[in-house]
């Protein structure tokens, strides 16, 4: 498994903005391809104070899921028109981690 990371920040101002439009599209649209190999996406928000972080984790079973996903070129970040615009600065590459033990609590 491969978690591609990408983090975006954004002035207080536009948090809401850019969360809505991640929620309400980015999201559902990377979801409504059905890549195959495609597991999930996490959205994270940490406020800074003068900025706000944004992290998205995308979990994919191998990197051609990825490449389906972006292009051969599958580090280049994938930040739609309505994002880049409350975003104040953004990663231009994504950061791919194989996943080397996972697990989830049970009970």
């Amino acid at each position: 498994m491969i978690c591609r990371l990408w983090r975006g920040w954004t002035t207080p101002d536009n948090a809401d903005a850019y969360e809505r439009v991640v929620r309400g599209e980015v999201i559902p649209a990377i979801e409504a391809r059905r890549i195959p190999g495609f597991r999930h996406i996490d959205l994270m928000r940490r406020d800074l104070g003068d900025e706000v972080e944004f992290q998205t984790l995308m979990w994919f079973d191998s990197l051609d899921a990825i490449k389906a996903f972006v292009g051969e070129e599958y580090s280049v970040s994938h930040v739609p028109a309505a994002a880049r615009g409350v975003l104040k600065k953004f990663d231009s590459h994504a950061a791919h981690f194989e996943v080397i033990d996972r697990r989830e609590q049970r009970g």
